[in-house]
């Protein structure tokens, strides 16, 4: 009798863990579905905010084995979107892909306290991009600069893909938010810099400075991660004026204070990081463009060529 219920109890041991395996299963592949659904979602999303960050300098997409997608420049190079490889943060930042780039979502807003120190949207930068819009060399570089009149001097920005424009706006803003509140104008000035073609401290990487993209306003010690605790670090970032991250993010300049590596006197031009966090941080949308202006025929444009360039696009492959 004892025998007959062993095998009876194995037998139903054998069903039971058939069924977890085959419950397994099921979650795992509806678990990759939806991880396959979100990464398709999010290339699109990424492709949008490049091609409206860099018009005239993002002119196609083309997708080579229904897997590998290449965003063609106006000078005919193109640029690899994602080259699948896994990557630690240090990988990212010195060999960087369109996706390693555009990962981090930038959070749009008033902030109280610091960022995690691994987030830090835009501090990845893909320079083969960079170089394509601003100039691929110093001498080429300063060949795109103007001068913006800040307080009275001339500061050189580059003039390409209205980088100039946006700043001169920008500061033209900061000098009305000056007139009512005074209190702003040690927070400005006097102008840390802007064009500096010089390597980021530590690296071979060029700073976002030397492409004439970046302004640093009125310096302080606690400004910068490698400067000052994060404790004063945070004490700096809370008494920051939000009148002036907000009038420079309505004008496409990201904040380095909303790095976790803060640098909170910093400013740079990256429109395209702005765009994704405008339009893209409501997970719930089920078409990625829900939240566009369809109505603008530029943005209706380049939603009909994402999705028909990426029709039969497969990221399994």
């Amino acid at each position: 009798m004892k025998k007959y219920i062993i095998i009876l109890v194995l037998i139903l041991l054998a069903i039971f863990t058939a069924k977890e395996v085959l419950d397994f299963n099921k979650i795992a592949k509806k678990t990759s579905i939806t991880l396959l659904e979100e990464y398709e979602k999010e290339l699109k999303e990424n492709l949008f905010s490049l091609m409206m960050a860099y018009p005239g300098h993002i002119i196609d997409i083309e997708v080579l084995d229904n897997s590998q997608v290449y965003l063609i420049l106006k000078s005919g190079k193109k640029l690899l979107y994602d080259d699948r490889k896994e990557k630690t943060e240090l990988e990212k930042l010195q060999n960087p892909d369109l996706q390693d780039m555009m990962e981090e979502t930038y959070k749009l807003g008033s902030i109280n306290s610091l960022m995690q120190e691994n987030y830090n949207p835009g501090r990845i930068r893909v320079y083969p991009l960079l170089k394509e819009v601003y100039g691929v060399n110093q001498l080429e570089i300063e060949k795109n600069l103007t001068g913006v009149l800040i307080n009275y001097q001339q500061h050189r920005f580059n003039e390409n893909n209205s980088a100039a424009y946006y700043l001169t706006k920008a500061m033209t803003e900061l000098n009305e938010l000056v007139k009512s509140q005074p209190n702003v104008w040690s927070y400005i000035f006097p102008i840390g810099g802007t064009y500096n073609f010089r390597y980021i401290a530590k690296t071979n990487r060029l700073s976002p400075h030397s492409f004439g993209i970046s302004i640093d306003l009125a310096i302080d010690k606690h400004d910068y991660w490698q400067w000052t605790t994060r404790e004063n670090g945070e004490k700096r970032l809370n008494k920051y004026p939000k009148e002036i991250v907000d009038i420079m993010e309505n004008n496409f300049f990201i904040w380095g204070g909303k790095w976790g590596l803060f640098d909170i006197l910093h400013f740079e031009y990256r429109p395209e990081i702005i765009i994704k966090g405008l339009y893209f941080t409501d997970d719930s949308k089920y078409l990625w463009y829900e939240n566009l202006p369809v109505e603008d025929e530029k943005v209706t444009r380049i939603i009909l060529l994402i999705e028909e360039k990426l029709k039969y696009f497969s990221s399994i492959n």
